[in-house]
């Protein structure tokens, strides 16, 4: 069986590829995010996300010629004229800037996958979009949580798997994955196509009961 490959050492994604039992191994990409975050900083968010999550896939082609290589990124966007990307905070001061402008307000994670054979160079991709909307919670909050959980290193500056999840007062989307690293069901439809996940039966050939 040809290895799959998660260009990325983050922990989020990394426990979500474990939920599908396939065996995989996760590689930091040789790739400069923020480099090309600043180059291809005039495209649209969902194109952004989508050409940042090649890039990380096609930065490690060269080192698993015969693998599969899944690449994803995302990116929270505030709508408006033009829209608002969000980045990683880094520091807890922006953590709490960031978490403010979000309070009371929605704003949307887009969340983009591909899928490289590195062997033929075919991509597939996928993009989720959740719509988020914030509690109108106070500076003080944010700075506890923020300090307590430091989600600098997180788009947007919130965990939805952690106590972050008290400052949201709704999420309208399919798949809650996306929002904490990688929309799983996006990923597994990109598998069944590439044959690393058992297919959809077909009711009519006699699959359904």
């Amino acid at each position: 069986m040809r290895p799959l490959v998660l260009a990325s050492t983050s922990r989020y994604r990394k426990l979500l590829m474990e939920r599908l039992e396939l065996p995989f191994t996760a590689v930091a990409p040789d790739y400069d995010e923020r480099a090309e975050e600043a180059a291809l900083g005039d495209l649209p968010p969902a194109e952004l996300a989508e050409r940042l999550s090649l890039g990380k896939a096609e930065s490690l082609r060269a080192r698993f010629p015969s693998a599969w290589i899944l690449g994803s990124d995302q990116i929270p966007v505030i709508p408006g004229e033009p829209d608002e990307i969000l980045y990683k905070p880094e520091t807890e001061a922006r953590a709490v800037d960031q978490l403010m402008q979000l309070a009371g307000r929605a704003h949307v994670m887009l969340t983009a996958v591909v899928l490289l054979d590195a062997v033929t160079g075919t991509v597939t991709s996928a993009l989720d979009r959740q719509v988020l909307v914030m509690r109108r919670y106070s500076r003080a909050e944010a700075q506890a949580y923020v300090r307590a959980h430091r989600p600098l290193d997180c788009a947007g500056s919130y965990r939805l798997e952690d106590p972050g999840i008290k400052l949201f007062e709704r999420i309208e989307g399919g798949d809650y994955t996306g929002i904490i690293g990688m929309p799983l069901m996006s990923v597994t439809r990109l598998l069944r196509g590439a044959g690393l996940l058992p297919r959809d039966v077909d009711a009519d050939a006699g699959g359904a009961s």
